[in-house]
C-alpha cells in the first residue's frame, strides 16, 4: 500500500471558536491508483490535500506514505520530504516567469543534483509525452494557460515521485485545454504508472479517475470506483451522486 490515511482529523482554533474541518477521514491509496477527491466548497477536500502534501498537519489520525508516517516529520524534514517524494500541480501553473519552460521543468532535478546531461534527456522526454517540446525555450509569458499547465505536470512528475498532488489543475483552462490537460495526465497514470490524487469541482475532469472520493462536512459521504465504465457514463454517475449530496452544480 502506497498511502494510508488513517482517522484524520483537523480541528481550527480553540474552546468555542474550534471548527472541525475534517471527521475521522480514513481510505487507502494504491501505487498507480488515480483517485479524484470532490465535494462542495468548505467540504474539507483542499484541508485533506494539504495535509497529505505535509503543506498543514492534521490534528490526529496517520498519514502513512512509503511506510513513513507524515503527521510526525521533523520540521527539518519536510522540505526534503516533499522534494524527494510528492510532485505537485496548482490551479495557477506556479511557473518561474524568469525561467524558459525547459528550465522551469529541469529545475528539480537540478536542485537534486542530476548531471546536465541527465537533466536535459528526462526534460526532453517529459515534454514530448505532454506535447510541449515545441515551446521548450519559450518563457512563460509566450505560451498558452493550457501549454503552462502542461509544463506544470511535467515538472510534477519529471523527478518521479511517489505520489502527485493536482489541485483544481483545470480550473483556470478553457473546455479544451482541461480535457487536453486529463488526458495527458491520464495517459502518465496509465503509462509511468504515476499516482495522482485529484482535487476538483469538474465532473468531466473527476471521469478521469479510477476513484472517487466524495467528501462532505469534513467526512467520505461516498466513493464511487469506476471499474470497466467509459469516461462518459461513470461521468454520468458522478453527476447523479452530486445531485443526491444536495445538488451542488457539478460544472461550477
Amino acid at each position: 500500500m502506497l498511502l494510508q490515511v488513517k482517522h484524520i482529523k483537523k480541528y481550527y482554533g480553540t474552546g468555542q471558536n474550534r471548527t472541525t474541518a475534517l471527521r475521522d477521514v480514513s481510505f487507502d491509496v494504491e501505487k498507480g491508483d488515480f483517485i479524484s477527491i470532490m465535494g462542495a466548497s468548505g467540504s474539507g477536500k483542499t484541508t485533506l490535500l494539504n495535509c497529505l502534501s505535509t503543506i498543514d498537519t492534521a490534528s490526529s489520525g496517520e498519514v502513512i506514505l512509503d511506510g513513513r508516517d507524515i503527521t510526525k516529520l521533523p520540521e527539518k524534514d519536510v522540505a526534503a520530504f516533499r522534494r524527494e517524494n510528492l510532485g505537485f500541480i496548482f490551479q495557477d501553473s506556479n511557473l518561474l516567469d524568469t525561467l524558459t519552460m525547459e528550465e522551469n521543468i529541469g529545475l528539480s532535478l537540478t536542485i537534486k543534483q542530476l548531471a546536465p546531461d541527465d537533466v536535459d534527456r528526462r526534460t526532453k522526454e517529459i515534454a514530448e509525452k505532454l506535447g510541449i517540446s515545441e515551446t521548450m525555450k519559450k518563457f512563460p509569458y509566450q505560451v498558452s494557460g493550457g501549454q503552462k499547465q502542461r509544463c506544470a505536470a511535467a515538472r510534477a512528475v519529471v523527478t518521479n515521485p511517489k505520489l502527485v498532488l493536482a489541485d483544481e489543475p483545470t480550473g483556470a483552462l478553457d473546455s479544451k485545454s482541461a480535457k487536453t490537460l486529463m488526458e495527458l495526465l491520464s495517459k502518465l497514470n496509465k503509462t509511468l504508472d504515476t499516482t495522482i490524487l485529484l482535487v476538483t469541482h469538474d465532473s468531466l475532469a473527476a471521469s478521469y479517475a479510477n476513484r472517487i472520493l466524495f467528501l462532505r462536512d469534513g467526512k467520505i459521504f461516498y466513493e464511487l470506483n469506476k471499474g470497466t465504465k467509459a469516461n462518459q457514463d461513470f461521468y454520468h454517475n458522478i453527476l447523479r451522486v452530486l445531485s443526491e449530496m444536495g445538488g451542488e452544480n457539478p460544472l461550477c
